[in-house]
């Protein structure tokens, strides 16, 4: 683990992943990888249901999360095309974003990210909480929107007319989308099923099931092909923190698609579920208590926009229909985020 930090590799797929058309040929190692799983004694859990934990939360420091695994395929094809710097969009506390700004400093490419946030704050500082303290600090330059913009104009055309910009001004920007959810990011969650056969072999472990959280799909999109491809046949649940589970099938097909892979039954791979609650990045108590009780029983901080709603959709599924999962063992994948938390200070201390 990170003996090789930072260098640009050539890359060759898992051989069951070798019959995808589009497949990356370098990488830029940016993760300390692999990260640990190990057994999660969840609150409240069922008897006879087993959870594991993929710790993809120390993936880094200040490249912690999921978001890494796909920098490191999308970075690469930066670097491979001589860019000189980065264009991606998120939310005002995307880690996404954050991520960007840190990996694009390490090659030495500047960082443009479009944040989206209120009507009321877009044209104030936006301050140095969470993500942004760190974005600013990596000296990523900031294009706040609207909410009510980002609707209606949408994420494509926002980066595309900030791309534009930066071409009329001389520079060779390569546009990342929301979350790096392209089909060449999926690569990034592709290839931590290679990884997670590989531990989970060493454990003596049977994975039945692979749970997440899901914002933008890509995360899910290769975690379910993965699992799909490489024969490792767990049952993949995406919670959705966003859309609505259409939404994230059509989208993932997308993906699919992107990748060369055409005949591909999206609902036959995954069952996306409901979970985002009063809204995205809206928490509610229920929720904010699920991750205050996962802390204090097993030391496990999970933020509350991603994680936090999917391991509380989790639990109440299990707990509502115990005979469903009992005999399984779920693999959940943390995908980060912790810096998100300093943006709910205020509901989270009466619970602390």
């Amino acid at each position: 683990m990170g003996h090789n930090f930072l260098s640009l590799e050539d890359y060759t797929p898992p051989d069951w992943a070798s019959g995808i058309p589009l497949a990356p040929s370098r990488r830029f190692r940016l993760g300390m990888l692999p990260t640990p799983i190990h057994e999660w004694r969840l609150p409240g859990l069922p008897e006879g249901v087993r959870v594991l934990v993929k710790r993809d939360d120390l993936s880094g420091m200040q490249l912690s999360g999921n978001k890494v695994r796909k920098l490191e395929f999308l970075l690469a094809a930066a670097a491979a095309g001589g860019h000189d710097c980065v264009v991606t969009i998120g939310g005002i506390q995307s880690n996404h974003a954050r991520a960007t700004a840190v990996a694009a400093r390490y090659l030495g490419l500047d960082c443009h990210l479009i944040l989206r946030t209120s009507r009321q704050d877009v044209d104030s500082d936006p301050g140095l909480v969470g993500n942004l303290l760190v974005e600013r600090l990596a000296g990523a330059q900031l294009h706040m929107v609207t909410k009510e913009e980002y609707g209606a104009v949408g994420s494509t055309a926002l980066l595309e007319q900030l791309a534009l910009e930066l071409q009329a001004a001389g520079k060779n920007p390569y546009v990342i989308p929301v979350g790096g959810s392209s089909a060449l990011g999926t690569w990034g969650y592709l290839q931590a099923i290679d990884e997670i056969i590989h531990q989970s072999r060493e454990m003596g472990e049977t994975i039945t099931d692979i749970a997440m959280a899901c914002g933008s799909g890509g995360t899910t999109a290769g975690l379910a092909l993965g699992s799909h491809l490489s024969g490792l046949g767990a049952r993949v649940h995406a919670y959705g923190v966003c859309d609505t589970p259409s939404y994230f099938y059509d989208y993932i097909n997308g993906l699919f698609q992107g990748l060369g892979l055409e005949a591909l039954a999206v609902q036959s791979l995954l069952r996306a579920v409901q979970a985002r609650g009063a809204g995205y990045a809206i928490s509610t108590e229920e929720e904010l208590a699920t991750v205050q009780a996962v802390a204090a029983a097993t030391g496990v901080v999970l933020d509350p926009v991603y994680s936090g709603k999917a391991v509380h959709a989790l639990l109440r599924e299990v707990r509502a229909d115990p005979g469903a999962w009992r005999g399984r063992t779920v693999l959940f994948v943390h995908t980060g985020g912790l810096l998100g938390m300093y943006d709910k200070l205020d509901q989270l201390g009466p619970l602390v």
